[in-house]
């Protein structure tokens, strides 16, 4: 990667948190925006062309990397290798800030669903070391409340410095995202193809003894590990009215993926940011049957978009959201993948083009009905 530099990119459409120049130009220094102008810039810089300019996308929920440690079923990856070609891709999707997701729970027989959190921590840890990564990655622990050792794991990852969001899940079958109990069975069936019905039958009933044993005792000292940590809590898949007034009560900053507008209309009223997927709004709807994007922000209840399990859905979606809601500009739809996750999660030096704030740029390029990321910085270093 080059050392940071200070250049100025000139012409572009740079978007701001809350307006769009035209024609406008911005200046770095020392990995900072040193100045933001109108019109013809003090000295030449990088002509972009009439490109947009927008802010590096900042992701909270990505699991993506599983898909490069564990590429097929039963095949591992080199850990570093699989961290090093994930990085690569979020970078080049425009993404300078990450929260890696990783899953704190292990499933006894079912390897594919042990995230194997403690492996893929130490490869980014030691791929940040060595100066490997491109984006700024932090950790997201995704905590299955009702596993028996959730606790005593999610603790041993507290002491990392790089956690920054816990998010509490709870995948039982015939609730939350899998109200469906078929749609689970479908999982499962993908993640280990040979477990017949019975197999899962005695599986989904050990689930269920887990929630009804260790869900509520859990929830609570996981609520008290995040709160004595200084660590921001996320809900997820909030579904009926008990699950919003426990959201609430746990203060909660942010609500993954709720499945019904009503659950995501009283989260967003009681303050909690609204995460929904980005492929979500780049599909037209949810792969899981549940409400659309698109439809939370036409209600006005949509601040947050997450790429989930899609990189490049980050920077689609935003460029899409204006004309799929129009009471959506643009850089109201920049902002929910760019300040309004940073800040969420105590990141305020990013997320929004203005002098003082990190210079983590993306220019854009448009043509045909298609988007890319044709240059990124971080903190003014070319990374893609």
């Amino acid at each position: 990667m080059s050392s940071k530099s200070d250049f100025i990119l000139a012409n572009g459409r740079v978007v701001l948190a809350a307006a769009v120049i035209e024609r406008g130009w911005v200046a770095v220094a020392d990995g900072r925006i040193a100045e933001v102008g109108e019109g013809t810039p003090p000295e030449r810089g990088e002509d972009l062309a009439g490109d947009l300019l927008i802010p590096g996308l900042v992701e909270l929920h990505t699991d993506h990397i599983e898909a490069h440690y564990v590429p097929r079923p039963k095949v591992h990856w080199d850990p570093i290798a699989a961290v090093v070609s994930y990085d690569a891709q979020l970078a080049t999707s425009g993404i300078t800030t990450v929260l890696d997701s990783v899953r704190i729970w292990r499933e006894a027989g079912i390897q594919e669903v042990d995230g194997q959190h403690d492996v893929l921590s130490d490869a980014l840890a030691q791929a940040r070391d060595a100066d490997l990564l491109r984006a700024d990655h932090f950790l997201h622990l995704r905590c299955e409340v009702p596993m028996p050792d959730i606790i005593a794991d999610t603790e041993k990852m507290l002491g990392r410095r790089e956690v920054r969001l816990m998010s509490l899940m709870d995948h039982t079958p015939g609730q939350r995202q899998f109200r469906d109990e078929e749609k689970l069975r479908a999982y499962y069936r993908g993640k280990k193809g040979g477990l017949t019905d019975p197999e899962l039958d005695e599986l989904f009933a050990l689930r269920r003894r887990y929630q009804e044993q260790h869900a509520e005792p859990n929830r609570r000292g996981l609520v008290e590990l995040a709160r004595r940590h200084g660590i921001p809590l996320a809900s997820h898949d909030d579904t009926i009215p008990e699950h919003v007034t426990e959201a609430i009560a746990d203060k909660v900053a942010i609500a993954e993926f709720p499945t019904t507008a009503e659950a995501a209309a009283a989260l967003h009223a009681a303050g909690v940011k609204v995460l929904m997927g980005a492929p979500n709004l780049v599909r037209g709807g949810s792969h899981s049957g549940n409400v659309a994007t698109a439809e939370l922000a036409a209600a006005g209840v949509l601040d947050v978009m997450s790429s989930d399990y899609v990189p490049s859905a980050l920077l689609l979606a935003p460029l899409r959201l204006p004309e799929l809601v129009p009471q959506f500009d643009l850089p109201a739809a920049i902002r929910t993948v760019s300040r309004t996750p940073a800040h969420a999660v105590g990141l305020t030096d990013r997320g929004e083009i203005a002098v003082g704030k990190r210079a983590d740029l993306v220019r854009v390029y448009s043509r045909a009905g298609a988007s890319t990321a044709r240059m990124v910085w971080r903190e003014g270093r070319r990374v893609a």
